[in-house]
């Protein structure tokens, strides 16, 4: 009996373990200029965003005002869902309403989950078909390891994103909302007679320093993403995982102060990630699921696609869904994932038992592709000098392109080696496996 209560106790400490996901220490700092990495530790683990989150919500609104669906002063009324939701919050009773205006200052300043939570719902229906508007979004952005379930950041399983991911978020609410950006320097706010003051202490005492947001949860840590302008640089900084809140607070201005002399200085800011005028970023518009940096991530595929089955093995791919998995998130069966037979144009592959690919772009014909191929190759060298090269043509929208890829991998390692050197010349870069 003795035994069987140790062996019982030994299962129940090791599913408590796995159940609960790790917050994972994360940091990068990024030349908002250039797109040039100046620091990283860890950039592309899987972190859960906690009031991270709230950024995208944030920019959805501000996409929705620039379109005309909602103005400064619409009405966003709080469901009893939004206004159950947990503290931090602005204790809205169901039924009532606030301004947009409101809902924004108090997702900035009081990350008030359940002002995003009735957001949510404003302009997806529900706070679930939302986070899906959200994700979608997100890969339009570049965001390809960040997966939205709720507005708010409050803890799910399935929520990731990374340090890379946030830099991307952070430059594109500066570069495509300039003026509605100057709210994430907001220090508090008036509603209903109340000064409600906000919590981004280290805004209010770095120089140069205007936004952007902090998170936290139990699961994720102490989160920040800032931004900084000095002299003409401006970097974004994110650091996810802290301990505390000091703590994290000091990791970012010691990561600010040590690299942002590397950064560029002037007025622009990074407008593309790619590397040429004819070539889309590498994973958009691409139907093959995108690597993620952890297993964990099958997990969320699996799930959200009401998938069943046992776990891959440590040797599998884990794959974060595409921009247009992202969109139908909610009752997606689990064959939505499965791969599409490619059309192969200009080269295919060379017959092989290699298993690894990459891709780097997606340019908008053949000889574009296999071009922006030839130039990789010529500044990368060794790790792609006896490797096949072969676009694949795909349409959507009515928009073809070619995407450009190196196949003859042996190892998953050899392809994320090349990919780590890709990177380094500013190339996109996704790591696959070979379909043969």
């Amino acid at each position: 009996m003795s035994k069987l209560l140790i062996a019982l106790s030994f299962c129940v400490a090791i599913l408590s373990l796995s159940s609960t996901a790790h917050a994972g220490s994360a940091q990068l700092l990024l030349d908002a200029r250039t797109g040039e990495v100046l620091a990283s530790e860890n950039p592309d683990e899987l972190n859960h965003p906690a009031s991270l989150t709230k950024m995208m919500s944030v920019y959805m609104v501000f996409d929705a005002i620039r379109a005309g669906k909602l103005s400064w002063d619409s009405p966003v009324p709080f469901s009893k869902h939004a206004a159950s939701r947990p503290p931090t919050k602005l204790f809205v009773k169901a039924g009532d309403s606030i301004t947009v205006r409101e809902a924004v200052l108090a997702m900035i300043v009081k990350s008030a989950n359940d002002a995003s939570a009735a957001i949510g719902e404003k302009l997806g229906g529900s706070e679930e078909g939302f986070a899906a508007l959200m994700t979608r979004k997100a890969r339009s952005l570049g965001m390809m390891n960040t997966t939205f379930f709720n507005a708010s950041g409050l803890p799910h399983a399935q929520q990731f994103t990374t340090a890379r991911d946030m830099s991307t978020l952070g430059v594109a609410l500066m570069r495509d909302f300039p003026k509605e950006y100057e709210l994430f320097a907001t220090k508090s706010f008036k509603f209903r007679g109340k000064t409600i003051n906000g919590h981004n202490n280290l805004m209010y005492r770095y120089k140069g320093m205007d936004g952007i947001k902090t998170g936290y949860t139990n699961a994720s840590g102490f989160n920040l993403v800032s931004a900084v302008e000095h002299n003409g640089r401006r970097v974004i900084g994110v650091v996810m995982g802290g301990r505390t809140a000091a703590s994290r607070d000091k990791i970012m201005e010691r990561l600010i102060d040590a690299n942002i002399k590397k950064a560029s200085s002037g007025e622009q800011l990074l407008v593309s990630r790619s590397t040429g005028v004819q070539m889309d970023l590498a994973r958009l518009g691409d139907d093959i699921p995108v690597p993620a940096s952890r297993q964990s991530a099958v997990a969320a595929v699996q799930g959200m696609a009401g998938a069943t089955g046992t776990a891959a093995p440590e040797t599998a791919a884990a794959y974060a869904p595409s921009e247009t998995a992202a969109a139908e998130l909610v009752a997606t069966p689990a064959s939505r994932f499965a791969p599409v037979d490619p059309q192969h144009t200009a080269s295919t592959p060379t017959a092989t038992d290699r298993k690894w690919q990459i891709q780097i772009a997606a340019a908008t014909s053949a000889q574009a592709a296999m071009d922006l191929l030839s130039q990789a190759r010529q500044k990368v060298g060794t790790p792609l000098q006896d490797l096949d090269t072969y676009t694949e043509m795909v349409t959507r929208n009515g928009i073809t392109f070619y995407r450009a890829r190196f196949t003859g991998f042996e190892t998953k390692e050899e392809a994320r080696i090349a990919c780590d050197k890709l990177v380094r010349q500013r190339y996109d870069c996704v790591l696959m496996p070979a379909r043969g």
